[in-house]
């Protein structure tokens, strides 16, 4: 699990950008943001793989975020790379996450395996697959990012400090599949294994 602060990264895929562009220029906004959109899924969210993660009656489906994370060293050097599943209720605040749709109890499953940032090669040469209940649901390919792992994380750098064993995702595509209670959700990626969690009713 991380040791320090994870971050989520908002509008990083072309197609994200693209879907969104109209609302982008109308007021009270009126042009894309120029610095990464980032916001924070606190310890509460934490699960580690094969960890159930509870769904709250009133919520009837979970958006799944599969992404892959940087992990940071010293010197703000990038020790490794991890799967994530950034779950959230699905919402239509892109400028401004909700805290309430994002942050609810166990809702970021965290892969298991830490791949070297040695070992791992170009991140724009990585992919994932999700799947829910054995299905195929989703491919995301990380060529398509709008700023990739460098820019990323040279952008955030100019404007905060990121410490040994923070976490910043690189973004999450659309296509987003949903989930409810009662399904296994799995993201695999070459070289990184399986992130695999099942949501579970939340006990009253």
């Amino acid at each position: 699990m991380p040791s320090g602060t994870v971050y989520g990264t908002l509008l990083n895929f072309r197609a994200e950008v693209e879907a969104l562009a109209p609302q982008m220029n109308q007021p009270p906004y009126k042009a894309p943001p120029q610095a990464p959109v980032l916001y924070v899924k606190p310890t509460n969210t934490w699960s580690a793989s094969g960890a159930s993660i509870p769904v709250p009656a009133r919520v009837p489906e979970v958006e799944v975020g599969a992404s892959i994370a940087m992990v940071m060293a010293e010197a703000g050097a990038v020790a490794g790379y991890v799967l994530v599943n950034d779950l959230s209720i699905p919402h239509a605040s892109f400028f401004r996450p909700p805290v309430k749709f994002k942050c609810l109890d166990g809702f970021l499953g965290i892969g298991e395996r830490l791949v070297p940032a040695g070992e791992a090669g170009n991140p724009s040469g990585f992919s994932l697959e999700v799947r829910i209940n054995g299905e195929l649901k989703q491919t995301v390919n990380f060529s398509h990012l709008v700023r990739d792992a460098a820019r990323l994380l040279a952008d955030v750098g100019a404007f905060m400090t990121l410490r040994p064993g923070d976490v910043l995702m690189l973004g999450c595509d659309t296509g987003r599949p949903l989930a409810k209670a009662g399904d296994r959700v799995e993201i695999t990626a070459p070289g990184f294994g399986v992130l695999s969690n099942t949501l579970v009713a939340e006990a009253s």
